[in-house]
Parts: structure tokens; sequence; C-alpha cells
């Protein structure tokens, strides 16, 4: 049995813009559900600890129309969380960065993530991250001060999807920061779910539609770890 640190945005408010966000439950739930199925545990942390503020058009019929995240969220699945800086990454095989537009906020440049990500990475565990979860991979520094992704092959939530005038009060672009230090890949856009992985400990996924096939490719990773 792996044991698998899911990190959440605790969640952000714009009142100048009547905007709010926080994490994006496909993206928790998803993969918490085929990696505990395999017999992991699953243990979640948030920047403040406790409850964290779901995106909650993420359990709207739109983007869950059977209920089944929402139903999940209701059940109180994620209301307890651990802070990060309580967190002991020697605990951890990998560290899942669950997207959701908060993780632009208050995960990317979270100090105390990043240094879970390179304790668990430098352990030999894997770094994962989800849709706009690779924010902080972004701003991470490893031990040699280049980005957590410099030059490496990753994707992210591309601009072609984000809502139609976000891009203008988010506080960054993320597929533009990542094109910066790394090598890109939407992949098609056509097609649902995509994944890449850079290297055997770090790998990233697309968009909400790919949270499905980032908790198989963690399944898979962690059963070829063990043998």
């Amino acid at each position: 049995m792996a044991k698998v640190l899911a990190v959440l945005s605790s969640g952000y408010k714009d009142d100048k813009n009547n905007y709010e966000t926080g994490w994006w439950g496909e993206e928790l739930f998803a993969p918490m559900q085929l990696l505990e199925e395999a017999g992991h545990q699953v243990d979640l942390a948030s920047p403040l600890g406790g409850k964290p503020q779901i995106d909650q058009v993420s359990i709207s019929e739109d983007y869950d129309p059977k209920g089944i995240y929402k139903e999940l969220y209701e059940s109180g699945k994620a209301d307890h969380t651990v802070k990060l800086s309580d967190v002991n990454p020697v605990e951890y095989d990998v560290v899942l960065i669950v997207g959701g537009h908060g993780a632009m906020y208050d995960l990317a440049k979270n100090q105390d993530l990043h240094n879970i990500m390179n304790k668990i990475q430098d352990a030999g565990g894997i770094v994962a991250a989800e849709c706009h979860g690779p924010a902080p991979l972004v701003f991470a520094k490893r031990p040699n001060g280049e980005s957590f992704i410099a030059g490496k092959k990753v994707t992210g939530y591309p601009d072609e999807m984000e809502p139609e005038g976000l891009l203008d009060i988010l506080p960054f672009s993320l597929e533009q920061e990542m094109r910066k230090i790394s090598e890109y890949d939407q992949g098609d856009l056509e097609k649902t779910g995509h994944a890449v992985w850079a290297d055997d400990q770090l790998v990233t996924s697309r968009d909400p539609f790919s949270s499905e096939l980032m908790g198989q490719e963690l399944v898979k990773a962690l059963e070829k770890n063990r043998k």
C-alpha cells in the first residue's frame, strides 16, 4: 500500500470581480476512488487546513450531470484536511496537486508545498498535478535553483479552454508560464483525457476530463514501483 497526499486549494474570493473559486471536485474524487480501490491510502492537505473551499461549478449539473462528485463532497469526504505546514513529507510516496483555479492563488507559490514536492521527489516518490495544479511546478525550485519543470514535457490547463474573460483577472496564464520554461504539450483538444509523464517521477494532466486518467496512471505507476 502506498500513501498519497492530495493537496487542495483552501479557496479564493475576489469581491471586486465577484469571483470565487477553489478546488475541483472531479480532480480529487476520480483519482481518489481509483487509488483507494487499488488499496492505497489518500490523505488530504491544504494551506489552511480544515474544510477547503470547493469550486461550486465543479459539482454543478453542467460538470457533474450524474451528481457523483456532489454526493461525495456532501458526504464529508473532503471536509478535513491537514495544514500543509504540518505535513511530514517522508510519510508519502506521491503528492497529487488537485486543480481548480484556486491552485493559481494559494498553491502556486506556497513554500510548504514546494518543500513537500522536493522531499517526495528526492526520496524517489511521484509528483503529480492536474489541470491548474501544475501552477506550483512553475514556481517551485529544485536544489539546483531551476524550476521543477525546466525543460520537461508537461501539460496543464490551456488558455484556449479558459472561460471567457477569466484570463483577465487570473494572477497569470498557466499555459504561458509553463511555455516559458518547459516543453508544454496540450495534446489534442478534440480528445478526452490527456496526461504526460515527464519522467518516472513527474506526471501532469490537462483538464477535469483527464481526472480518471490521472488516477489510472498513478495506480499503474505504483503497481510497477512495487514489483
